[in-house]
């Protein structure tokens, strides 16, 4: 069965964007050790534009062949005029207020998540990433088996949560740890038997 995968960046306070939902605030602390990791072990996770300007346009997908984004993660890319932000990938955005997609390799559904989800865990294939945003991880934890966060030394304060969702504790359990230079972790997690 296929594992849906939470893989996001966040502050030390948890946060995955400013309120307004900016997230450039993370680029400057993009270090020189800390890429290479990135490129090396999520290549796939990069867009689309971002792969062909690092010089891996055609890396091989190893870790996922699907992404799931809500309305508001894939937005900014879409103001840009980038309409297919992860070619490498299936896309598939859950909007209730887009209701055609601005591109046919994206995929724009009302779907309710959880249900999809499922139905995707049970196609074959490599794992889902959920690539964002908080209303849409909350909806979905449940089903999340792994959680990969990729947490930079800021302290935001406020802004959108890694989760947006009732009060409701889960247990997962730290598998994996890469520290870095610059003091950017990545810190894997496992779901642990409900």
């Amino acid at each position: 069965m296929r594992k849906l995968t939470y893989f996001i960046g966040a502050t030390i306070d948890g946060y995955i964007a400013a309120p307004d939902g900016d997230f450039d605030f993370f680029m400057p602390h993009v270090t020189e050790d800390y890429l290479p990791h990135l490129i090396a072990e999520y290549a796939e996770t990069l867009p689309t534009p971002g792969r062909a300007a690092l010089g891996i346009p055609d890396a091989p997908n190893t870790r996922f062949d699907t992404v799931l984004m809500g309305r508001s993660t894939y937005a900014p890319g879409l103001a840009a005029g980038l309409t297919s932000p992860y070619a490498h990938l299936r896309q598939i955005v859950l909007s209730r207020s887009l209701t055609a997609s601005p591109d046919q390799a994206v995929e724009v559904t009302n779907e309710d998540p959880l249900p999809l989800v499922r139905k995707l865990k049970q196609e074959d294939g490599l794992g889902i990433w959920l690539c964002g945003g908080a209303d849409l991880a909350g909806q979905l934890l449940p089903e999340i088996d792994e959680l990969i966060v990729k947490q930079y030394p800021i302290v935001a304060g406020s802004g959108i949560p890694l989760f947006r969702a009732d009060f409701s504790p889960r247990a997962f359990k730290l598998t994996d740890s890469h520290v870095f230079e610059g003091g950017n972790l990545v810190l894997t997690y496992a779901k642990t038997s409900d």
